[in-house]
């Protein structure tokens, strides 16, 4: 039980549990070698007719790839170890995305990043109460991976848009109703509907007898104003829409000032990079979004924002990054193109 990742037959299910509680359930590289392997393996096991992954304990899913790990191996010079590790993430992604079997992930607790990576390519996915997903990447100098942009410019309207530049989270109605989500069940509920989905009866007929009306989050509760004010091609040009929003008589003036300061406390070189990706990526197909995403992150993992962001959140924990540029005019659009050009190794390959 003390493994990062336990893995068990039960009935026709091969059940997967993250295993790192105290921290998370943080995917590490371990995790993601052991996850890729028992997946392959389960595919060609004709007894396994359904894949459910599961977060042990109850305050996440998963909230992102072990990220510290990744801190620690570029602060040493170590880039291209810290590199393998997103070389064998994003084909694990990939996998996901086209499993041949239902991969269903019971999503209970915050599932951020990698964790998101792990359960959103999959065929279903199932929220309960606790539910918080969220691609906050920008606020530490990094960009949404794991296929984000893949499935940020999916979600209905400008909601992919919003979700990359503001980080902020989506309760389990939002989930569902942006699509991260495709079924809403009570946490109460969530080892009942494990015991009947690893039975034979089909997973569609066990998610729609278990899944209940989601309603309406937060999010969307601002999602008119969200299309109206993020369709912009430029994170000036949507930033300026939310100050005159924010000074308007209207509803969602404070809303929109609050937005803005969410915004602008972003590293102004990945915000610019996530919206690039947002808009790219409604062109792209699947492949095409992670071979963009590995060449960002081979040019990121070398650059100083992701460094000086995890430092200021998750190492001293001051809050008070130092961007470098410091603001989005001194951003430019030759900088954002760089992490979008081809490797001089060649692309990343995937299964």
């Amino acid at each position: 039980m003390d493994a990062e990742i336990l893995f068990e037959r039960r009935g026709a299910a091969g059940l997967v549990t993250l295993n790192r509680p105290k921290a998370l359930n943080a995917v590490s590289h371990a995790m993601v070698l052991a996850l890729r392997a028992q997946l392959e393996a389960w595919a060609n096991d004709d007894a396994v007719t359904r894949v459910i992954v599961t977060g042990a304990g109850e305050r996440a899913f998963s909230a992102g790839g072990d990220i510290r790990a990744l801190y620690d191996l570029g602060i040493a010079g170590r880039h291209q170890e810290a590199l393998q590790f997103w070389a064998d993430e994003y084909p694990l992604n990939a996998l996901i995305k086209s499993y041949r079997k239902p991969y269903i992930a019971l999503i209970d607790g915050i599932a951020m990043g990698g964790g998101i990576g792990v359960s959103v390519h999959g065929s279903h996915r199932v929220a309960g109460d606790r539910c918080s997903f969220a691609m906050p990447e920008v606020g530490i100098g990094f960009f949404p991976d794991v296929g984000a942009t893949w499935f940020l410019p999916r979600m209905p309207g400008e909601l992919g848009a919003y979700c990359a530049l503001t980080g902020e989270r989506f309760n389990a109605a939002d989930g569902v109703a942006c699509g991260l989500a495709t079924h809403r069940v009570s946490s109460a509920r969530f080892p009942k509907l494990v015991e009947a989905l690893t039975g034979t009866v089909s997973v569609d007929a066990v998610l729609a007898a278990f899944a209940e009306p989601a309603g309406e989050g937060p999010v969307m509760a601002h999602k008119t104003a969200i299309d109206r004010l993020f369709k912009g091609d430029s994170v000036e040009g949507i930033l300026c829409a939310l100050d005159r929003e924010a000074t308007s008589e209207s509803a969602d003036a404070e809303w929109a000032g609050k937005t803005a300061a969410t915004i602008n406390a972003k590293s102004p070189t990945s915000l610019k990079v996530a919206l690039a990706q947002v808009r790219r990526g409604a062109t792209y197909d699947f492949a095409a979004c992670m071979r963009a995403e590995f060449r960002i992150v081979s040019r990121i993992i070398h650059d100083k924002d992701f460094y000086e962001g995890v430092r200021a959140v998750i190492v001293d924990k001051d809050n008070k990054p130092r961007w470098n540029p410091a603001v989005l005019a001194d951003v430019s659009d030759a900088e954002v193109e760089r992490h979008f050009a081809p490797l001089e190794g060649g692309d990343l390959a995937l299964p």
